[in-house]
């Protein structure tokens, strides 16, 4: 009987445990995704390779950085149009900052933005193959600002796979 109740208790705990690992997965719930696309912000992006910095005038006024994936960073270094399914942009925003303790440089300040683009020719064919993502404090930005994505790239970009980032040597 004795052998019984280890065995039991054994088996209690082996189902918490099972069932804490569960919970914390589930807790975290699906990562918000951008509406029409379905893109999200995709994990690790963070220590993804940069690709290049870049500045944006007014009206917004802000520092920016464009990071990708291994594919993207493969397509780039490779010189690769249109870039090969798999490949994902990440542009980080921020507001434009001069720096207190050096007049001419610029800082970073508040972040404004994240924005996500996703390559995947078949699932946004009608898209010329990009799925769009804009983030603001990690939720997506409304619909109404996600079909401005695909006629801006179309309209400034279009002869280089609907990406305007270019390599930073």
């Amino acid at each position: 009987m004795k052998k019984f109740h280890i065995a039991l208790l054994a088996v209690v705990c082996l189902l918490l445990a099972i069932g804490s690992i569960a919970v914390a997965t589930d807790h975290r719930g699906a990562a918000p995704a951008s509406p029409i696309y379905g893109v999200t912000i995709p994990d690790g992006y963070r220590q993804w390779e940069l690709i290049a910095p870049a500045q944006e005038a007014a009206p917004l006024d802000e520092l920016r950085a464009v990071v990708g994936n291994e594919v993207a960073i493969q397509a780039y270094r490779d010189g690769a149009l249109p870039f090969p399914d798999g490949t994902v942009l990440v542009k980080l925003a921020w507001k434009h900052v001069q720096s207190p303790e050096f007049e001419p440089a610029s800082i970073p300040g508040a972040a404004t933005t994240v924005q996500v683009m996703v390559k995947d020719s078949k699932k946004y064919a009608a898209t010329g193959g990009w799925g769009f993502g804009r983030f603001v404090g990690g939720q997506p930005a409304d619909e109404a600002q996600h079909r401005t994505c695909l006629a801006c790239h179309q309209a400034r970009v279009k002869n280089h796979d609907l990406v305007f980032t270019r390599w930073a040597p």
